[in-house]
């Protein structure tokens, strides 16, 4: 079994403040209030099993918070980093010319287009270097665009 060393946190007053605020009001996710807990019991002198129990974290996660929380300071601690987001899968000008492209008419031989024929068009036509049928349908539901759903019925004039 692995011995670990004792974890000594002390908070400075300004950080105590500023956790006890964070405990008393408003709304915040339960894992930033887990943090805050485990940290101000951790400031108490408690053992990080105890914490770990009384806060229903492992004891692995409360050691992880100590250890930041000595390593990147009070903020780091209780929030996580942002997470950078998903990369775009293209730019304006090939959002215009996709758009375009589903108002004209469908390719020879189709009766309407569907999403999985635009991103097959779209690369084809050199649009874009590859689409997935999920990016195209994302920017179809921006436009309020539903090719799918036109019918391309002739109707006969009014009968005499």
């Amino acid at each position: 079994m692995r011995a670990y060393r004792r974890l000594h946190i002390r908070l400075p007053k300004r950080h105590r403040d500023k956790v006890d605020l964070l405990l008393r009001g408003g709304i915040q996710p339960v894992r930033v209030i887990l943090r805050a807990l485990a940290l101000t019991q951790l400031h108490d002198g408690k053992p990080v099993a105890e914490v770990a129990s009384n806060v229903r974290l492992t004891p692995k996660a409360v050691r992880e918070i100590g250890r930041r929380y000595e390593e990147q300071g009070l903020e780091r601690t209780l929030h996580d980093k942002q997470h950078p987001g998903a990369t775009v899968t293209f730019d304006a000008s090939q959002k215009q010319r996709i758009i375009a492209m589903v108002c004209s008419d469908p390719p020879e031989g189709c009766a309407r287009w569907t999403v999985r024929l635009i991103a097959e068009e779209a690369v084809k036509r050199k649009l874009v270097p590859d689409i997935g049928r999920e990016s195209i349908r994302i920017l179809l539901l921006h436009h309020d665009f539903k090719p799918w759903r036109e019918k391309n019925v002739v109707r006969g004039g009014p009968r005499s």
